[in-house]
């Protein structure tokens, strides 16, 4: 039975983003063979992951100023 491969987390959201588009793009293509669809797949999931993630952290440190008062940045 073959293991996953560790994830290899990307220098970067913006490589990480890259990587997930192109990724995508392969995907639906259709052009995969069966074997490296899978593979590729679970490349994705975490590569959003990832993306999600730092997405998350820079929300929670964005700062807005509402009415003279420097205050968090809550999504509506």
């Amino acid at each position: 039975m073959a293991t996953a491969p560790r994830f290899v987390k990307p220098p970067s959201f913006e490589i990480a983003l890259e990587e997930l588009e192109q990724l995508l793009a392969r995907l639906e293509s259709g052009a995969m063979p069966l074997e490296q669809l899978l593979t590729q797949y679970q490349r994705g999931a975490e590569l959003l992951k990832f993306c999600r993630e730092r997405l998350e952290v820079v929300e929670s440190q964005v700062k807005v100023l509402d009415q003279g008062l420097l205050k968090t940045w809550t999504p509506e």
